[in-house]
């Protein structure tokens, strides 16, 4: 695995990757991470449905890539291996795809090996790494990935946890750049567009636990995108984007799901 550094689980304060174990139904995250995730739950009682969507829009946009002919994966804030993987949707259309994860979370690198598991055709990979730290994940993507060949570019459910101080524009815009034309991006980002309220109010719950939660708007979201041809049908809500790609998640009909995906194109 590249990148590989021994890094100790800080289980005082909840984590993202974890949390977002939680929700799915997993066994790999702390008390403080379901107590958090109950507190979300006591305002949202859907976050288990939006975090299902979420998952099949990152299912379904990868199995629209490899039926595109892509052949590598960069999927950054990868979290904790849930299956089916990115690398599985890719390799069962692309026996020959190559995929590297990269999380900052010691305890998804613990689960690695479940993310290691590939065709003997493809390649899979783990990187240590934070995405506020462009130049190390490009520096390990290149030990696996060509990056004379188009390259999907994945940051699911990630960028809403980099608040804009951290230049979360400026951090994708400097991984774009490092793609060969023909690469594309895909992104998944939570809003408060459609609940302002609710939205503000599990915010200040995260901030209290040390989490930063950066809800874009749907202007802010698009700005990921800039100078890159936007595939159809564009900037939607997740279960919207390409829903015949995918089943349908139990419940995604039953209330807003308040984020927005999407994938372009560098030309």
């Amino acid at each position: 695995m590249t990148g590989q550094n021994p890094v100790e689980i800080d289980t005082t304060r909840p984590h993202p990757a974890r949390m977002y174990d939680w929700y799915l139904g997993g066994k790999d995250n702390y008390p403080v991470d379901e107590a958090m995730g109950r507190q979300m739950l006591a305002l949202e009682p859907r976050v288990p449905v939006m975090a299902r969507v979420n998952r099949a829009f990152m299912q379904r946009a990868t199995r629209w890539l490899a039926g595109q002919g892509v052949r590598q994966f960069l999927d950054i804030g990868t979290g904790i291996p849930t299956e089916p993987n990115l690398h599985q949707i890719a390799q069962r259309i692309a026996p020959d795809a190559r995929v590297v994860y990269c999380d900052n979370d010691p305890i998804v690198l613990a689960h690695a090996a479940a993310l290691l598991r590939g065709t003997e055709e493809g390649v899979t990979d783990y990187l240590q790494a934070d995405v506020r730290d462009p130049d190390t994940i490009l520096e390990g993507a290149r030990k696996i990935l060509d990056f004379d060949e188009p390259i999907a570019l994945s940051l699911i459910a990630l960028l809403h946890f980099v608040p804009d101080e951290d230049g979360a524009h400026e951090l994708v815009e400097r991984l774009v750049d490092a793609l060969p034309s023909g690469s594309h991006l895909v992104i998944s980002h939570a809003t408060a567009d459609f609940t302002p309220e609710e939205s503000e109010e599990a915010a200040a719950k995260l901030r209290g636990a040390g989490v930063t939660l950066a809800l874009r708007s749907r202007e802010e979201f698009t700005r990921f995108f800039d100078g890159l041809d936007l595939v159809e049908p564009g900037v939607q809500v997740p279960h919207l984007w390409r829903p015949e790609l995918g089943d349908p998640v139990p419940g995604q009909d039953d209330g807003v799901i308040p984020g927005y995906g999407a994938v372009a194109r560098k030309l």
